[in-house]
C-alpha cells in the first residue's frame, strides 16, 4: 500500500466515524419520523429543509472559510456542530423539533464538507491523488455498508435513543481527535 501522510490518515479516520454516525440514521429515518407522529410528507419536508439550508449556508461559508489562516478550525467547528446535532436528536419529540434539528445538520454540512475536501486535497501526494481520493470513496462506502446493517440490528433491539447516543459519542471522538491532531 502506498504511504499516506498523517494528516490524510487523521481525516480518513475522523470522517469514517462521522460516516458511521450518518449510516446509523439513513436506513431507519422513516421509522423515526413515524415514531414522532410524522408521515412521508414530514420526512420529505425535513430533507427539503436539510438541502435548502445547506445550499444557502454553502453560498456563505466558502467566503468565510477562504479568509481564515487556519482552515482546520473550520473542520473542528463542523465536527462540533455535528455532535451537538446528534445530541439534539435525543430531544426530538415532534415534527417541528425534527425540522429544527435538520436545519442544524445542514449548517454542519455546509461548514464541514468544503473544509474537509479542501484539507484532504491539501494533504494529498500529487502523484497519488487518484489513489487517495479513491481510498476516501472506498472508506466512505465500506463504512456506510457495514454500519447501516449493524445499526439496523441495534435499532431492532434497542430503538432510537441508543443509536443517537452512539452517533453522538462517535462524533465527539472525531471532534476530540481532530482537535488533538490539528496544526
Amino acid at each position: 500500500m502506498k504511504k499516506l501522510r498523517n494528516s490524510t490518515k487523521i481525516l480518513l479516520i475522523t470522517n469514517s466515524l462521522i460516516l458511521v454516525s450518518w449510516a446509523m440514521l439513513w436506513p431507519i429515518y422513516a421509522l423515526f419520523v413515524k415514531d414522532i407522529w410524522g408521515d412521508l410528507m414530514d420526512a420529505s419536508f425535513a430533507w427539503w429543509l436539510f438541502a435548502l439550508t445547506a445550499w444557502i449556508a454553502s453560498l456563505v461559508s466558502w467566503k468565510f472559510t477562504d479568509s481564515l489562516k487556519n482552515q482546520s478550525l473550520v473542520l473542528f467547528l463542523g465536527y462540533m456542530i455535528i455532535w451537538i446535532w446528534f445530541f439534539l436528536y435525543l430531544a426530538v419529540d415532534s415534527i417541528l423539533m425534527l425540522f429544527f434539528v435538520q436545519i442544524i445538520i445542514w449548517l454542519w454540512e455546509a461548514i464541514y464538507s468544503p473544509a474537509f475536501d479542501a484539507l484532504y486535497s491539501k494533504y494529498l501526494h500529487k502523484k497519488q491523488s487518484w489513489f487517495e481520493w479513491g481510498l476516501w470513496e472506498s472508506v466512505n462506502y465500506f463504512t456506510i455498508a457495514i454500519w447501516a446493517f449493524t445499526w439496523w440490528i441495534i435499532v431492532s433491539n434497542f430503538w432510537f435513543s441508543i443509536i443517537f447516543i452512539i452517533m453522538w459519542t462517535l462524533s465527539i471522538l472525531s471532534w476530540i481527535y481532530v482537535f488533538s491532531k490539528s496544526d
